[in-house]
């Protein structure tokens, strides 16, 4: 496995807000390993912080696994090794969340969103489920990269709502996929490449329901030479403005490229070795 951490400067950060007393959010980074992991709980007493603790250390135990096994950049299933193994992973922690619900009462019905990337050979796998969100910031340029698996996104999808009126719409955080909540998990999964100087954003939706993407890009851009600073600003902006969910970040920034060390011919026979 490829050490990333010369090529990776990672910061989480998570509070319970100003209203709830409890932290349903669970947030991991493996900066050796190249991954970062945030989930945002769901459900009755406790279960939802249950919830999203599972999510986090089973990805976080199983990724690192298969990662030492095998790199992340090899093809597998006519993708990236780190897409399927996402995939994989994700697929049985939704199980074990699932059983868990199922078979023991306190836990009914709980859930989690998840957002997971992966980085590898200059590139980013990401896996999402439900309204925990992905950003990326390359200069000035500001995008959200995961699109939300929420009622409210379906509605502003089909014209029934336009984006500005939705930022002030009732029942935002109704989320239409969930990690647990069913017996097979539809994550959705994608790559990207990524350039040195990118700095990219995983957080829950206490952030970007509390903070404008405006604001949010600004203070990425502002802050980018100092990320500790910059997750403890974002927090703080989410509890300034009325704090009303958990909120948490992840904060990644490429402080160089990372291409496979390994060689062409490396990978060239790799391909064909699947």
């Amino acid at each position: 496995m490829i050490d990333m951490s010369a090529a990776l400067e990672i910061i989480t950060r998570s509070s319970p807000g100003m209203v709830r007393t409890n932290n349903e959010d669970s947030v991991l980074a493996n900066a050796p390993a190249g991954f970062v992991v945030l989930a945002d709980g769901m459900g009755g007493y406790n279960a939802g912080e249950v919830a999203s603790g599972m999510a986090t250390a089973l990805l976080g135990c199983e990724l690192e696994q298969a990662f030492q096994q095998a790199p992340a950049w090899r093809r597998e299933e006519g993708r990236s090794r780190a897409c399927a193994v996402l995939e994989r992973e994700v697929a049985k922690a939704n199980g074990a969340i699932f059983q868990a619900a199922q078979s023991q009462p306190q836990y009914a019905g709980m859930g989690t969103t998840l957002v997971a990337a992966v980085f590898h050979d200059n590139r980013l796998a990401v896996a999402h489920l439900g309204d925990s969100r992905l950003y990326r910031n390359r200069g000035t340029d500001f995008i959200q990269v995961t699109r939300d698996h929420s009622l409210l996104q379906e509605q502003i999808d089909s014209g029934l709502i336009s984006a500005e009126d939705a930022r002030h719409a009732e029942h935002r955080n109704l989320v239409t996929r969930a990690l647990g909540v069913e017996p097979e998990a539809a994550t959705e999964i994608h790559e990207y490449e990524v350039k040195q100087g990118d700095i990219y954003l995983l957080c829950s939706d206490g952030l970007n329901d509390m903070v404008d993407d405006d604001d949010i890009a600004m203070t990425l851009q502002l802050l980018a030479v100092n990320l500790d600073l910059c997750a403890t600003q974002l927090i703080q902006m989410a509890n300034d403005n009325g704090g009303r969910d958990n909120v948490s970040v992840i904060l990644v920034k490429i402080k160089h490229e990372f291409p496979a060390r390994d060689g062409w011919i490396s990978r060239f026979s790799a391909w064909f070795a699947k």
